[in-house]
């Protein structure tokens, strides 16, 4: 049975994280793709309410909280980690309790969230901030945009310094560039190592499917900006091109290569990969993992770079955009197809709404796959239904492969 060596440091690396945020001294919740850099050269320990959505969907607990939301006015339709996370919160329960011994979810100093994935996280976020009366910093990028301009760039680097006296007030400490320097150099060496990791999925055998890059991204979601993401990152890359070097991968024989677009179903993770996995096929690449590869982060220009990476992320780009980055992807990492998820709750990471699945297979000749589902929300997947239509998708490829060769 193939094995990821490295899951067991990861499983201690997050269950300090979480720990350790019980006892910090500010804490400062942020978005998950949002500056969490310039957070933590205030002293602050980064928390991400994104995170703990996922966690929901992956224990499946999210459908015991969502309803309590929708009895506060909510519409159920909204994305389910903003109805899940306040649901748990109602509730006063979280699987952090159970996992790692946590009370609860940690108090804010400071709440700060980034529009460049989509506006519910600005609802989300300002709920939060009511109820805990502290204060709450948005930053509103341009969105869906072709190619980011200078003028944009200058835009969101004005919005991130207009934080830093709300950041100085809430902290106690003052701003230091080089602190700022530090934790951004930090971030951009282990998204680097990141960008590595998924790399080694360009080989066949493939050591690494997108369903374990879900769990292994944990730390450069919660923990960029600091040496332990690094260390983390480089331990395990230096496994996977051990796996790559002796051809050892998730599956011996290959007989498909797909790309994954969207949210990951997160409460159906272990099934879909052993799914793939059964009928010889691997993950290789996503959408999603790949949203925390940060390229432009360049500690000469924090304010800048930080503002260019954060805003030119896959999902705050035109559908323009978005194609070339798709076909790019699908080059690299030679995938025969392609599967957008259509997470029911999630309108802003679901490509497949306005045809873009069928335009890009009359522009680019690579076979597609939609099939729906949620990130959280488990009402809106069918087992069934998902798995005949993967296995036939499959069976496709392996077919028009075969009368190609």
């Amino acid at each position: 049975m193939y094995e990821i060596k490295s899951t067991k440091q990861l499983r201690q690396l997050m269950k300090d994280y979480f720990v350790n945020l019980e006892n910090a001294g500010k804490i400062a919740w942020c978005t998950s793709v949002g500056p969490a850099e310039l957070l933590r050269s205030f002293g602050f320990e980064v928390y991400f309410p994104e995170n703990h959505g996922a966690l929901m969907g992956t224990t499946r607990v999210a459908g015991d909280f969502i309803p309590a939301t929708i009895n506060l006015g909510y519409s159920g339709d909204i994305c389910s980690y903003l109805t899940s996370d306040i649901g748990a919160y109602l509730n006063k329960k979280t699987p952090l309790q159970n996992h790692y011994g946590l009370k609860g979810i940690p108090k804010p100093d400071l709440i700060v969230y980034n529009t460049n994935q989509c506006r519910e996280v600005q609802d989300w976020f300002t709920f939060f901030a009511k109820e805990f009366n502290c204060p709450a910093i948005g930053i509103f990028p341009p969105r869906h945009i072709d190619e980011i301009t200078e003028t944009e760039i200058a835009d969101v680097s004005n919005q991130f310094k207009a934080m830093i006296p709300i950041c100085e007030k809430a902290s106690g400490q003052s701003f230091d560039i080089d602190r700022f320097r530090e934790t951004l150099r930090l971030s951009r060496e282990a998204t680097d190592l990141w960008k590595g990791v998924l790399a080694t999925a360009k080989h066949s055998p493939a050591p690494l499917s997108f369903f374990d890059g879900t769990i292994h991204m944990g730390p450069i979601v919660v923990l960029r900006g600091t040496q332990i993401a690094k260390d983390y990152y480089q331990a395990l890359l230096d496994e996977l091109s051990g796996y790559v070097a002796t051809n050892t991968g998730v599956v011996k024989n290959e007989q498909s290569r797909l790309y994954w677009d969207g949210m990951p179903i997160w409460g159906k993770l272990r099934t879909l990969s052993d799914l793939f996995i059964q009928n010889n096929s691997v993950v290789v690449a996503s959408t999603y993992c790949n949203s925390w590869v940060f390229d432009a982060f360049d500690e000469k220009n924090p304010f800048e770079s930080s503002a260019k990476a954060y805003t030119e992320i896959f999902i705050n780009r035109s559908e323009n955009a978005k194609m070339k980055m798709l076909k790019q992807m699908a080059d690299d990492f030679r995938v025969d197809g392609i599967i957008f998820h259509d997470a029911k709750t999630c309108f802003n990471n679901s490509n497949a709404r306005f045809g873009m699945p069928l335009r890009f297979y009359k522009e680019y000749g690579i076979p597609v796959l939609v099939i729906e589902g949620d990130l959280c929300d488990l009402r809106f997947y069918s087992e069934g239904q998902t798995t005949t239509k993967i296995e036939t998708f499959i069976e496709q490829l392996v077919s028009q492969k075969s009368i190609h060769t």
